[in-house]
């Protein structure tokens, strides 16, 4: 046997939940993936203001913060870079879609060791391609880290070629929205640009925090034409960071001075890993 999993659920060692459990019936709440080091998050604070707006959005009680940090450190003890996993859910059910009038919610702390940061996908960037698959117009559900990812495991699905570091996602009408598990930064016309994500995608906890770094980046919606005339493209990762792109399709990149600044940046920030 290995080592034992890493799991919390409710604040006690399991790795299970009950088959009831909404959030395994109908994806029916959220959820963060934190990159610890050294037992320190330095995006804490941007996961939980996620989590809590999230929260309020889908009308799921909340976790306290500080009970959630006291329990992903206790499980990433030991580990020198971690992911830690938070989930929450609206708990359990009865049968059908109507929410429970008082709920109590489920919450799963999983820790997992780092994926490595090191390699020329941060020297050189990553080739990618566009996905067939398009994202769901739905104001409601934008911008949240809901559980239901259906649509990017299915435009994950559509490549096997381990050249290809990442795809990218539209909508169902057309717009740019991000890669399947990364947004998407560009510059154009020399100006630092990302998707708007009101109608569809994740807001990154990483690209909120380069929006607060870069306030004068325009956020606004993005075609794959915008994409193709831009001088520097790259995608941002709350657990890999900011990975230069080299080409989408045919269309080759240079990895180029706001993407460097940005990864000196990240690299400020407490994520020593990353290595460009």
């Amino acid at each position: 046997m290995g080592e034992p999993a890493r799991v919390l659920v409710n604040g006690v060692p399991a790795v299970e939940v009950s088959a009831f459990d909404r959030g395994l019936s109908y994806g029916d709440g959220l959820f963060e993936t934190i990159r610890f080091v050294g037992g320190h998050a330095p995006l804490w604070s941007r996961h939980m203001q996620r989590l809590s707006l999230g929260c309020r959005r889908l009308g799921l009680p909340s976790s306290e913060p500080a009970l959630l940090l006291a329990e992903a450190q206790a499980i990433t003890a030991g580990l020198a870079h971690a992911v830690v996993r938070i989930t929450v859910t609206r708990g359990l059910g009865e049968r059908g879609y109507a929410p429970p009038p008082s709920p109590q919610s489920t919450r799963v702390v999983a820790a997992f060791d780092a994926p490595s940061m090191k390699g020329a996908s941060y020297v050189d960037g990553l080739r990618l391609r566009w996905c067939d698959t398009a994202l769901a117009v739905q104001p409601l559900l934008a911008g949240m880290k809901h559980l239901n990812r259906l649509e990017q495991v299915l435009a994950r699905a559509e490549w096997s070629d381990p050249a290809i570091g990442e795809g990218l996602l539209c909508d169902t009408e057309g717009q740019l929205i991000s890669g399947t598990m990364t947004n998407v930064f560009a510059v154009v016309d020399n100006v630092l640009t990302t998707p708007l994500l009101d109608v569809s995608g994740v807001a990154g906890v990483a690209r909120a925090e380069i929006l607060a770094a870069r306030p004068a980046t325009l956020v606004r919606r993005m075609t794959r034409h915008d994409l193709a005339r831009a001088s520097e493209v790259f995608l941002s990762s709350s657990v890999r960071g900011i990975l230069p792109v080299q080409a989408v399709g045919d269309t080759v990149y240079v990895p180029g001075p706001v993407t460097r600044a940005l990864q000196l940046y990240w690299r400020g920030l407490g994520f020593p890993l990353e290595q460009a």
